[in-house]
């Protein structure tokens, strides 16, 4: 008897969201976001950006595509920024919104949602602390992320964020910024002081050194072992103890830690001591401080144009799903006395705080990156002469979390956000985990371009996620389409919007329409209209809902839902 009150309760309560969810439908929209106000605005960098992409085509003899149109741009950008394709809710309030400046109002407005902060809080992560779940107790990569989302929230220095992280101290729940020291820890409880040395050369500055671990950079000959060595001794220093992360680490001597490396062949006690010492620009380098925190001022310095590229080139990553430079941590070194557009990039970024919104907003209003996909390349050389002259809008393949974000976004009309029902949040977050574990993750290395497999398309395509989530419902986007649309045309073109953020094409839409009008409700109306009419041959079978499901689940299940174009 309590199981059937408690399945009553539960049937109300879902019952009365869905009264809620369809009264507030999308027929009440938000105000359009504000304008920029004047001392935000980017024009002139972003025109300098432009110049500095029209003077590599014309160097290259390469002819730019057409601009996308702006829904195509919308949808990139909530790939970029959210992870999910736009709900039909978002893609009426852009077209309804015919103020000037549109894209740059909607991403400064799309900054300030948590949706943001939070998708890009877990991708800054991977680079920072990976996916593994590191040394049981002492290692908490959520209290990390959690941290990296709030300070995208308040719109942080990113100099700051990356002190903040190599010189961290104190415990890592208390200071989360303390984990990207403690995922380091090993099971002698020493700290890898290689790997955080790599890491932070990785991360911070855009290069893979961890190869000089061992021997000099077999490929970039600026990069010797005793660079790494140097560089690790930084670290030295660093341990956890139950206060938490510190620079006070003492040996059974009561001495200051040393790094010491043992030669092939020799004894412990034939160790050579490295001092710390920075590959390049020593003057950047404070005389006093902690280790840390001495290393921490020199990676952040205001003339470090490999610190601000390493960013630059990740938030394009992030944006296009290809970095600038590929791979995103084999950056080449900087020119003396030439620029490229990651000096563009990141003179603006240094000029207005270090803030990842500048470069991010950059970017989005760059032509580059409202350039169509669609390249009028006559064979496989040309096509890719484009792409690597960024001509044309990158094709690229979806993460795995941005593939069932957008199946969950486009299962339901209004945006699944903070704001959302928790019947809607959870069942978010439970098939996203779900689909994780089936699909596969791509790990740190998540900028790699990676070709699809067969067991994720089948995935898609027989997996329970596209069948549930394609159903036409009570609470689907498939079912409420149903509802609202005025005629069949309007079905089509709802299910377009809310998959692909475009319409059909003339093509589509009389494919999809004349399935509609076979379907037996179809057939009731026209006898209604014609009692003496013949019956439709052959006969119909299938109702409108089942229709709308198969639509649902072949765009689902069409290339063009999982890749960025």
């Amino acid at each position: 008897m309590r199981a059937i009150i408690v399945l009553f309760a539960v049937s109300v309560v879902i019952l009365a969201l869905k009264v809620v969810e369809v009264a507030g439908r999308i027929d009440h929209r938000p105000a359009p976001p504000a304008a920029v106000a004047a001392e935000q605005q980017l024009k002139d960098s972003v025109s300098r950006l432009n110049a500095e992409f029209q003077k590599q085509w014309q160097a290259e003899n390469v002819r730019p595509a057409a601009f996308a149109d702006d829904l195509t741009v919308l949808r990139r950008l909530s790939l970029a920024l959210f992870g999910t394709v736009p709900s039909l809710e978002d893609i009426r309030r852009f077209e309804a919104d015919e103020q000037p400046d549109r894209i740059d109002r909607w991403v400064v407005d799309m900054l300030k949602d948590s949706r943001y902060s939070d998708y890009f809080a877990e991708r800054l992560a991977r680079s920072l602390v990976g996916v593994e779940g590191g040394p049981f107790i002492i290692f908490r990569r959520d209290r990390m992320t959690a941290w990296l989302a709030d300070q995208l929230r308040k719109d942080a220095s990113w100099s700051e964020m990356t002190k903040e992280l190599i010189a961290a101290e104190g415990l890592w729940t208390d200071s989360p910024a303390a984990n990207f020291i403690t995922i380091a820890r090993q099971d002698d409880e020493t700290i890898n002081v290689n790997k955080l040395a790599g890491r932070s050369v990785r991360t911070f500055l855009g290069q893979r050194i961890d190869c000089a671990q061992c021997h000099d950079h077999p490929f970039d000959q600026q990069w010797k072992q005793h660079h790494f060595e140097e560089l690790a001794a930084f670290f030295c220093q660093a341990g956890v103890t139950f206060g938490g992360v510190t620079d006070s680490r003492l040996d059974d001597k009561k001495q200051k830690v040393v790094y010491k490396v043992v030669d092939p062949g020799k004894e412990e006690s034939e160790a050579r001591i490295i001092p710390e010492a920075v590959p390049f620009n020593s003057e950047w380098l404070p005389a006093e401080g902690g280790l840390r925190h001495r290393l921490a001022e020199w990676i952040t310095h205001k003339d470090n144009r490999r610190y601000e590229r390493a960013i630059a080139n990740r938030v394009w990553g992030f944006m296009f799903g290809k970095p600038l430079h590929d791979p995103v941590d084999d950056l080449p070194h900087p020119v003396e006395g030439e620029q490229d557009a990651l000096d563009i990039l990141g003179q603006e970024f240094r000029a207005r705080g270090d803030r990842l919104s500048v470069l991010i907003r950059m970017i989005a209003l760059s032509d580059t990156f409202r350039l169509s996909s669609e390249s009028s390349a006559t064979d496989e050389s040309e096509y890719q002469t484009q792409v690597d002259a960024w001509s044309t809008f990158p094709l690229v393949r979806l993460r795995p979390e941005q593939v069932i974000g957008s199946l969950f976004q486009a299962a339901h009309i209004r945006t699944i956000d903070q704001n959302s029902n928790l019947i809607a949040r959870a069942q978010k977050f439970g098939n996203e985990n779900d689909f994780l574990n089936e699909y596969g993750d791509m790990g740190d290395d998540e900028l790699l371009q990676q070709v699809g497999t067969i067991p994720q398309a089948l995935l898609r395509m027989n997996g329970r996620f596209s069948s549930e989530l394609s159903k036409a419902e009570l609470l689907t986007a498939a079912g409420q389409i149903l509802d609202f649309s005025p005629n069949e045309e309007a079905v089509v073109e709802n299910s377009y919007l809310t998959c692909l953020a475009r319409r059909p094409s003339d093509e589509e839409k009389e494919y999809f329409v004349a399935m509609l009008d076979k379907t037996y409700e179809a057939a009731a109306k026209k006898r209604e209209a014609s009692p003496g009419a013949p019956e439709m041959d052959p006969k119909p079978d299938r109702s409108r809902a089942e229709v709308v499901q198969d639509i649902f689940w072949t765009l689902f299940n069409s290339p063009e839902f999982s890749w960025n174009h």
